[in-house]
C-alpha cells in the first residue's frame, strides 16, 4: 500500500461527537462521516494491490472540461448570467492541469468575452447584460489566463475604472453592480481586478481596508459584510483584499489563524465553509488559499514562517483524490453530488495548493507525481507567472488618468 495514505490509522476514531445531543446537523454530520469512511475503506483495499494509487484522473478532467468549453450542456442553461464565470472555471481548471486549448480556440474565448463587456464598463453575464464585478473578475481573470496582447487589449480599461467608481460607496465598500447589494466580494473583486488590469489608486480604495477589517467576526473569520456570520468564500475576500492593498495589519491574524485551522474536518480531510458545516470540496481553495496567505504575512517578523505550511496537505490532498473525483471527469462538493465546472476549479485550486504549500517548499504530492499540478497564486486565483504577465503589460501600457466619479 501507498506509504503516502494515512490508512494505518483508525481514521474511525475521528467520528464527529455530539456530546449527546442529537439534532438535524449532527445527523448530517454522521451521514457524510459514514459516506466517507466507506469510499476510504474501499479504496484502501484497492491501494493494497495498486502502489499507484491514489490517481487523479487527469486525462478524464480535461475531457470534461474541454467539452464543457465547446459546448456547454442543457443544464447550465441556469448559468446563462454567469458565462463569464464558466469560461474561467474552465481556463483556469485546463491551466492548473496543464492541458491549455489551442491558440484558435482561446482567440474565440477573447471575442466571446468582448461581447460581454458594457460600453458603461466592466463586464456582464453575457452579451448586453449589466456589469456586475463578479464577472468582471471573471472575465479580467480569464483574460490575464489567455495571456496575449489580443486579450489584454480587449480590456477597456478607462471605462472599467468608471465601472469601479460607480459601484463604490462612500464608505469605502462595493456593490456588486449598480443598486446592488454590498457585501465583501464586491470589494475584493474590485482590489483584484484592479491590481490586475492597473486602473488601481488610492482614491478609488480610500476606507476600502477598514471596511473589509469591519467584517471580521467574533469568531475570527470574516463575514459577507458586518454583523453576520464567519464563511470561508467571505473570509477568503477579506484577507485577500487586505493582503492585496497591504493592509494585513488591520485584522486579527491570530483569530483568523484560530478559526481556519478549525475548519480543517479530523475524518474528512478536507474544509468545511462554515462552523458545524458538512465538508465541501470548493473550500479547499476557499479555506486552504487563507494558510499561505497568513504564512506570508507571519514571515514579515519571523522568517522561518514562510517554510510553514499551516494546514494538514496529505490528508487535504486524499480528500480530493479520493472523495472528490467524478469517475467520467469533473470534481465535486463530497461523494454522491453531481460534478460542475464550479467545484471542478476551486477542487483543483485547492489539491494545487496541497501539493505546492507556501510555494516555498519542494512539491509535497499524494500518490504518483502525476498527480502534481501546476501552482497558482493565492491571493488571484490563477498561475502566479500570469498574473505578473498581465499587471506588467498594464504598467507598460497606462490607461487614461481618471480618479473620480
Amino acid at each position: 500500500m501507498n506509504n503516502n495514505v494515512r490508512f494505518f490509522e483508525d481514521i474511525s476514531k475521528q467520528i464527529y461527537n455530539d456530546e449527546g445531543v442529537v439534532t438535524s446537523t449532527s445527523l448530517d454530520q454522521f451521514n457524510v462521516e459514514a459516506m466517507i469512511l466507506k469510499t476510504y475503506r474501499k479504496f484502501e483495499q484497492k491501494a493494497s494491490v495498486d502502489p499507484e494509487l491514489p490517481k487523479l484522473n487527469k486525462n478524464a478532467h480535461v475531457k470534461f472540461l474541454k467539452e464543457a468549453l465547446l459546448s456547454l450542456p442543457q443544464s447550465y442553461a441556469c448559468l446563462e448570467a454567469s458565462r463569464p464565470w464558466l469560461v474561467y472555471w474552465i481556463l483556469h481548471s485546463l491551466w492548473i492541469l496543464k492541458s491549455m486549448p489551442d491558440a484558435e480556440t482561446l482567440s474565440k474565448v477573447v471575442n466571446f468575452l468582448s461581447k460581454c463587456q458594457h460600453k458603461e464598463g466592466g463586464y456582464g453575464g453575457g452579451n448586453e447584460q449589466l456589469s456586475h464585478l463578479g464577472t468582471t473578475y471573471a472575465a479580467v481573470n480569464a483574460l490575464s489566463i489567455i495571456g496575449t496582447e489580443e486579450a489584454y487589449n480587449s480590456i477597456d480599461r478607462s471605462s472599467l475604472q468608471t465601472f469601479l467608481w460607480t459601484v463604490r460607496d462612500v464608505d469605502g465598500s462595493f456593490a456588486l453592480h449598480k443598486g446592488g447589494e454590498k457585501d465583501i466580494r464586491g470589494a475584493y473583486c474590485a482590489i483584484s481586478v484592479a491590481k490586475l488590469t492597473n486602473t488601481y489608486t488610492d482614491a478609488l480604495f480610500d476606507k476600502t481596508a477598514e471596511w473589509i477589517v469591519s467584517c471580521q467576526s467574533y469568531e475570527g473569520g470574516f463575514a459577507g459584510c458586518p454583523g453576520m456570520e464567519a464563511h470561508g468564500g467571505y473570509t477568503y475576500c477579506g484577507i485577500a483584499g487586505l493582503a492585496l492593498l497591504s493592509r494585513t495589519q488591520l485584522c486579527d491574524i491570530d483569530a483568523l489563524l484560530r478559526w481556519c485551522a478549525n475548519r480543517q474536518m479530523s475524518l474528512e480531510g478536507g474544509f468545511q465553509g462554515r462552523t458545524n458545516k458538512l465538508v465541501d470540496g470548493c473550500y479547499s481553495f476557499w479555506q486552504g488559499a487563507i494558510f499561505p496567505i497568513i504564512s506570508a504575512i507571519l514571515s514579515q517578523d519571523k522568517k522561518e514562517m514562510m517554510e510553514t505550511v499551516l494546514f494538514n496537505q496529505g490528508v487535504l490532498q486524499e480528500y480530493i483524490i479520493v472523495c472528490c473525483q467524478a469517475y467520467d471527469g469533473g470534481l465535486v462538493d463530497k461523494p454522491g453530488k453531481p460534478r460542475d465546472l464550479y467545484h471542478t476549479c476551486y477542487t483543483l485550486s485547492g489539491l494545487s495548493l496541497a501539493q505546492h504549500g507556501t510555494g516555498a517548499l519542494d512539491p509535497y504530492v499524494i500518490g504518483s507525481t502525476k498527480n502534481e499540478l501546476n501552482t497558482i497564486h493565492p491571493l488571484h486565483n490563477i498561475a502566479p507567472h500570469l498574473a505578473y504577465n498581465a499587471l506588467h503589460y498594464f504598467i507598460r501600457h497606462p490607461p487614461p488618468v481618471k480618479d473620480n466619479n
